[in-house]
């Protein structure tokens, strides 16, 4: 009955609520768009923040919608960086299209989890024909598409990129397991076989290559690229036979067109016929730039492509399509599946043979409707759009690319294909570090870095929708202006530390002069004073101050208690300069409570013993 009750709780949202809520969301979001160049790219807010704005604990009641979006507003848009926002230069573009959004709308609403042909048949079945468009969008060969004559390829939607590595290396493995099993019976174990495994990649391949070999519990060997950050085949042949002659056994290599630091392509020319003499399964990572292949004139980037078993690309990346939907292909499915097919009897159906099931193309058993993104986006802008939108990034990274290289402040540090721009100020990794921190602190442009042979460079990325040149005008006047505020903080402080660093070899000299003025003297006295270097001339010489300071034998003005008649008190100044213990004065210990003496362990030769003072009186010099 409460739960009855419940449901008709005006706080609860119904159909027609939600028809004026939609609307109003709707409303929000063109709005957020159209007005989003007024925010701050980056939130100016530090980690905890919505801890303290949110309460720990969910309500017990049910809200007025109202609240909810106000808290948006107030709590959540205040905390966001923008990707969207047209002064977001930093890691690769977020796509995103009212197309995608109203698809996602849809997805949501349907809310099917499509695991399987009998799951979701439109869902498995739209995914097939998408991945076979956007395979010939940008011009794989056929033996990658489902439906090509006697193909055993196809493709499917993945979350992300990480996730297509790491399917495609399980893969690989399972494979190369098989293989090695019958060179090497059945009887060896697969942790055997496991630690001869030998997978490879670029320096500057993504970190998810690293990822996957950790999970699969394999070897991985990171490669050095050439000059251009480019992965060659002689540099991988060689690591392979190398590797070979040590007992183990080349099964895969991930190879990236357009790599996350700097967007250079590896040779696929060179590496593909490396890889089938060595059989080892080829994957190549184009994430970002694999949009590009959508034009015909960014294809030669893509000669030798045929050699590879698996491919990836992000459209959610570069093809106005929203996260989440990397795409995956591979030249033979039964491959893939054999090394993910867990199938139990309560995900069997009566198609399972004539069907594709797509929870056994990856990790996880549930799966969204994303193939109505691509469908979405592709009719709606069709292929010339989706090419003039990559053109145009292409063409404002060239303008960036004139901008730096005009200044000679700056250098551009790769080759500039695409659509990312890396550059850096002539001087230290430090001075470029300052000029990036300084910049993103502003707020008024992002930006991210990275290591291009080891030098420290910021990446420049075209990713707003609708970039403009104005927009790149915009983006070099704020980094030039502050490159000019940072480079004269540091000039300025330089010359600080070249003043200190004056001053310090000033005092120094001071101290040396005084020194050699200070030794002069002491050579001229010592040359016309002979008792500062005559020890009989001082022992007589110090009886008769001693007897002149008018000091008692009993040494009473020492201590009341101690008596000694080797040590006596100075009365003056001069006195302290005249009187020159010798090492017979620290013979004995005294007596005196004031002063501590610790025999010491070693003692010099033909000398009775040695005693280390470790409290001296102010007025007593040894």
């Amino acid at each position: 009955i409460h739960f009855y009750k419940s449901l008709l709780n005006e706080d609860i949202m119904d159909g027609q609520e939600f028809k004026v809520r939609g609307r109003q969301m709707v409303d929000y979001i063109i709005e957020y768009l159209e007005d989003i160049e007024t925010r701050r790219v980056t939130p100016a807010i530090e980690p905890g923040y919505l801890s303290e704005l949110i309460p720990a604990s969910a309500p017990h009641d049910p809200e007025p919608w109202e609240d909810v979006m106000k808290d948006v507003d107030e709590k959540i848009m205040v905390g966001m960086t923008h990707w969207q926002h047209p002064r977001f230069h930093a890691y690769f573009p977020a796509g995103n299209s009212f197309p995608s959004i109203l698809a996602d709308m849809l997805s949501g609403a349907i809310g099917c989890v499509g695991f399987s042909w009998a799951a979701a048949p439109s869902c498995t079945e739209l995914e097939t024909i998408m991945l076979d468009w956007l395979g010939k969008m940008v011009g794989l060969p056929p033996q990658f598409l489902s439906q090509s004559p006697g193909s055993r390829g196809g493709g499917v939607i993945q979350a992300s990129a990480s996730e297509c590595v790491l399917d495609c290396l399980l893969a690989a493995r399972a494979q190369a397991i098989r293989a090695l099993k019958v060179k090497m019976g059945d009887q060896v174990e697969d942790t055997v076989l496991l630690s001869k495994l030998m997978a490879y990649c670029s320096k500057e391949a993504h970190s998810c290559v690293e990822k996957a070999a950790m999970i699969g519990f394999v070897k991985l060997r990171i490669l050095e690229p050439d000059d251009h950050s480019v992965l060659r085949g002689a540099r991988l042949k060689e690591a392979m036979m190398e590797d070979i002659e040590n007992g183990l056994y080349p099964f895969f290599v991930s190879t990236t067109l357009g790599t996350t630091g700097c967007c250079a392509f590896d040779r696929l020319d060179e590496i593909g016929p490396v890889c089938k003499e060595m059989g080892a399964w080829l994957h190549v990572d184009a994430s970002y730039a694999g949009s590009a292949f959508i034009c015909p004139e960014f294809r030669p980037l893509l000669n030798g492509v045929e050699y590879a078993q698996s491919f990836n690309m992000n459209p959610n990346k570069w093809m106005l399509v929203n996260f989440d939907c990397s795409t995956m292909w591979v030249t033979d499915r039964y491959k893939l599946t054999q090394a993910l097919v867990v199938d139990p009897l309560y995900l069997q159906h009566s198609y399972s043979e004539s069907a594709i099931d797509y929870r056994h193309w990856g990790i996880p058993l549930s799966r969204r409707f994303r193939s109505l993104k691509l469908w979405f986006v592709i009719r709606n802008f069709g292929v010339s759009g989706l090419q003039e939108y990559v053109r145009n990034h292409c063409r404002l990274a060239k303008v960036f690319e004139a901008k730096v290289e005009a200044d000679t402040r700056f250098r551009v540090m790769n080759d500039v294909k695409v659509g990312l721009v890396c550059f850096r100020l002539f001087g230290s990794n430090q001075l470029n570090q300052k000029l990036l921190t300084t910049i993103n602190a502003s707020g008024k442009l992002h930006m991210v870095p990275a290591s291009v042979n080891d030098y420290f460079v910021i990446r420049f990325c075209v990713c707003a929708q609708s970039a403009t040149e104005e927009d790149i005008d915009i983006a070099w006047k704020i980094i030039s202006e502050i490159a000019s505020e940072v480079l004269k903080t540091m000039q300025a402080e330089e010359q600080s530390e070249d003043r200190e660093e004056d001053d310090v070899v000033k005092a120094m000299q001071k101290k040396s002069s005084e020194t050699l003025e200070h030794k002069r003297s002491f050579f001229v006295r010592m040359v016309s004073d002979p008792k500062l270097y005559n020890p009989k001339i001082v022992k007589i010489d110090r009886r008769q101050k001693l007897q002149n300071m008018g000091v008692t034998s009993d040494c009473s003005d020492i201590s009341p208690i101690g008596r000694h008649p080797r040590f006596r008190k100075w009365r003056s100044e001069d006195d302290y300069f005249s009187y020159h213990p010798t090492i017979l004065d620290l013979d004995h210990p005294w007596t005196n409570p004031n002063i501590k003496c610790t025999k010491l362990a070693s003692k010099p030769v033909n000398h009775p013993g040695s005693w280390m003072i470790t409290n001296f009186p102010n007025h007593f010099e040894s």
